[in-house]
């Protein structure tokens, strides 16, 4: 956003000044000048406990000595399913010290899904909630390499055949690593799984440079006084990168809620003093909504800024009214395998619903599907190579042919449908897989959902494709209706008559208590799309209503 300005203190005692010059660096060099400059003062907040840099420092080194022990060592890879917890973060950088691969997983994780993930990574050691074990423990046979199970808590679970189930307590027992390995930014610190959508998971390989490039350029646009708030899951490179580590950048305090939680978002604010939040999806739109509280009203004002997506007009009024807040929204576009691609620079006011501009750190096009560049105004898909090494992944993890795919005329596909202004401001429209094509014109189901998103009637929103006998696709309307608000299918339909061309008036409509969604927030919609039409759908053809070309 416009109003999300680079603010940074004076050089003083506190002040690590080397990052600013866009060297190469690694995850433990940014933790290891942290401790050394503020080491005293508090950084991490989970729910009251206080960690501060140089505890973080010295835990990571503890447990790095007890992972070696377990045989962990430079390259190998360590599988984390953890919560929102101090452990996930000491595991992180205790695997990074060894020059190790941390591997964070969804914790929703179950059955095929999880032994998938943990397979493809060639764990030897997974560490894990006690909640978790007995998921693992029920596909062990099929994880030849796991060697070694480390519960966060004690239990009675036991060992298997070839996997003994160890304690992180005592894990934590065995000394202390007297120095980290010595790391070249090129080396791997993690590996992030992508959602699996579109057929099975994949590891985005992630290397040092990378995640701190994206650290480093979310710390330049903040100001380092501001306490950070977030329940954004850490096994995701959002809340690891923009959250963890811009905060290590920066000397910030970062407070890390276990999930999210409505009801607790206002007390924890009040709590924290947190002066900016980092959030995503549905949240934005349930805070919006929440009634009135006591800690609401003594927070209004506190808030400075609030990132995450997706931002509509409607609800930046809403968070600036009734909480005070300065600027809301990231004018930037990125994805695991890049980020950020583009981004808002400093001192220029971003178009509201843009996506920044190109930067120093990628070449950017778009293109059609023949990868001929098409002109600014039209859309196309989004495709980028990097300008400087290792600001982007590595690739799919133990999967050449498929990076290979993407990578078609040396060029990264992101499989995002954009187009740039001629002001060279990019606007995203759409994912390729969802762009709808119907009667011969192009839909964008981003753009139809932020315009059902504008009826007061509206909480939550999906549009996704419907196969049809006659033309390209039908389009659908999958909604969660606000409480207090009554609204039919065909009233809703009939509202967007005079708001959407003829084309892109939804064939059906559908309303639900929720939609599916991943644990970011993300809308699962190739479940959508696998239901299509339902028993109680809702079907234009079956009404009176009559869509004319206009």
């Amino acid at each position: 956003m416009a109003s999300d300005i680079t603010l940074e203190h004076p050089a003083d005692h506190r002040s690590d000044t080397t990052w600013r010059r866009n060297e190469p660096d690694t995850v433990i060099d940014v933790l290891r000048r942290a401790s050394a400059h503020v080491g005293d003062e508090p950084f991490l907040d989970f729910s009251g406990e206080i960690t501060t840099f140089g505890a973080l420092w010295t835990a990571a080194l503890r447990r790095a000595a007890g992972l070696r022990e377990l045989g962990i060592g430079r390259g190998d890879t360590v599988v984390c399913m953890l919560d929102n917890n101090l452990d996930a973060l000491v595991t992180w950088f205790a695997a990074n010290a060894l020059g190790a691969v941390w591997v964070p997983l969804n914790t929703a994780l179950k059955a095929e899904f999880l032994r998938h993930q943990i397979s493809d990574a060639a764990a030897a050691v997974v560490v894990a909630e006690s909640d978790y074990v007995t998921r693992i423990l029920d596909i062990a046979d099929e994880l030849p390499a796991l060697r070694t199970i480390v519960r966060r808590r004690a239990g009675n679970t036991a060992s298997v055949e070839h996997a003994a189930v160890a304690d992180l307590a005592t894990l934590d027992t065995r000394g202390s690593l007297d120095e980290p390995v010595e790391l070249e930014p090129r080396d791997l610190a993690m590996l992030i799984y992508t959602s699996g959508t579109t057929g099975p998971s994949k590891g985005c390989m992630i290397s040092h440079n990378y995640v701190c490039n994206v650290a480093r350029n979310t710390a330049r646009t903040r100001d380092r006084a501001h306490t950070l708030w977030t329940p954004l899951p850490l096994f995701h490179l959002n809340a690891a990168a923009t959250s963890v580590l811009a905060c290590l950048y920066n000397h910030t305090k970062l407070a890390i809620a276990t999930r999210f939680s409505l009801s607790s978002f206002w007390p924890e604010i009040e709590r924290t003093g947190a002066q900016r939040v980092s959030i995503l999806g549905i949240m934005i739109t349930l805070i919006a909504a929440m009634d009135d509280t006591p800690e609401m009203k003594r927070c209004f004002g506190q808030i400075q800024h609030a990132g995450g997506a997706p931002w509509t007009p409607e609800l930046i009024e809403i968070w600036k009214t009734r909480f005070g807040v300065r600027a809301a929204g990231n004018s930037v576009f990125g994805l695991t395998e890049a980020s950020f691609v583009t981004s808002n620079p400093a001192g220029l006011a971003a178009p509201l619903g843009s996506s920044g501009r190109r930067n120093d750190d990628f070449d950017v096009r778009i293109v059609d599907d023949d990868d001929n560049e098409v002109p600014d105004g039209q859309p196309g898909e989004i495709i980028i190579r990097p300008r400087k090494p290792h600001v982007m992944f590595e690739g799919y993890w133990r999967r050449p042919r498929e990076s290979f795919e993407l990578l078609r005329n040396l060029w990264f596909h992101t499989g995002d449908i954009g187009r740039f202004d001629t002001e060279g401001w990019l606007w995203f429209v759409d994912r390729k897989k969802d762009y709808l094509r119907r009667r011969g014109e192009n839909i964008s189901s981003f753009e139809l959902e932020r315009t059902f998103r504008g009826h007061p009637a509206v909480a939550d929103v999906a549009v996704h494709a419907v196969p049809s006998d006659l033309t390209e696709d039908d389009v659908k309307v999958t909604a969660v209706l606000a409480s207090g608000v009554p609204v039919s299918e065909e009233e809703l339909c009939r509202w967007s008559l005079d708001k959407l061309p003829y084309y892109a008036v939804p064939r059906y409509i559908e309303f639900r208590t929720e939609l599916p969604r991943n644990a970011t927030g993300k809308v699962l919609k190739y479940q959508l799309r696998d239901q299509g039409v339902t028993p109680t759908t809702w079907d234009i053809e079956q009404s009176d209503l009559q869509v004319t070309k206009r």
